[in-house]
């Protein structure tokens, strides 16, 4: 990796407890073929800086900016709701763009809006709803529904949330031939006289997360379209917050104007350098 201009500045960022490192990338630091393995490797916990992914911040022709988005694994994704609302913030901080900005992602132009920790977000418009399905796991049947909001993802409703088996479960739907080729993110959804609590497997980090924002506009979609809950719905991810998902419309999973928000918050600032890649 000895063509990558070192030392490199940046951002780690929380939103919601999905951790993020963001990278100004207006001026090229890394080469395009070097981009995957070097998020694998910043991405490795307790070994480099360590989080569920990395965004590079590039100059866009049409809108203020746009990012390149790599999973942990080092793949590359088209959307990521915390890491959308993270990454607002950090170029509203910057002076990148106006606390109102448009950006690209592989999903589609985001308009976002930045005030004080918290971020909001139009997501890009779901699709590919499907409901009911019964998926056989492990020698049993699970019922799951899914919705593409700019990554695919199942959904699973559970009578305790706290003892899913989010990662053996989880992995198992992952992969399961249903959703092949691409696989899928996995939310486990439970509903109790507080509200609604989520914990999802994410894809392309290979394990449980302290929370999702697609998957979160995901759980709270599927609650509309099954008549379990109207805009605004509020749902506690595993990371203790809440996110609250708007939307316009549910029946029969027609629905349009999806909106994300929640904290996006600075946790530091600092310089990656050459054995922060080392193996």
């Amino acid at each position: 990796m000895h063509r990558i201009s070192l030392p490199i500045p940046f951002w780690k960022m929380s939103g919601a407890g999905n951790d993020f490192i963001i990278i100004d990338h207006r001026q090229p630091l890394i080469p395009q073929d070097l981009m995957a393995e070097f998020a694998r490797r910043v991405c490795r916990r307790k070994f480099s800086a360590g989080a569920d992914g990395l965004f590079l911040i590039e100059p866009s022709e049409k809108v203020d900016f746009k990012w390149r988005f790599f999973n942990a694994d080092g793949s590359e994704a088209e959307m990521c709701g915390n890491g959308a609302r993270c990454v607002a913030r950090f170029a509203y901080m910057h002076g990148i763009a106006a606390a109102r900005m448009r950006f690209e992602t592989l999903a589609g132009v985001i308009d976002a809006t930045v005030a004080d920790t918290q971020a909001t977000i139009r997501m890009p418009s779901p699709h590919s709803f499907r409901f009911d399905r019964q998926v056989e796991v492990g020698g049993h049947l699970v019922m799951v529904h899914s919705v593409d909001t700019g990554v695919p993802h199942a959904v699973v409703f559970v009578d305790d949330i706290e003892t899913v088996d989010v990662v053996g479960l989880g992995r198992e739907l992952r992969n399961h031939p249903v959703f092949a080729p691409a696989g899928t993110n996995v939310d486990f959804i439970g509903q109790t006289v507080e509200g609604f609590r989520i914990r999802t497997y994410e894809r392309g980090v290979e394990d449980e997360t302290l929370a999702c924002g697609t998957g979160v506009v995901a759980g709270a979609l599927i609650a509309a379209a099954k008549g379990m809950a109207g805009s605004p719905v509020a749902m506690v991810t595993a990371g203790g917050i809440a996110l609250t998902v708007q939307f316009a419309g549910t029946k029969g999973g027609e629905v349009d104007h999806v909106v994300l928000k929640g904290p996006a918050h600075l946790v530091y600032k600092g310089e990656l350098t050459g054995e922060a890649l080392l193996d």
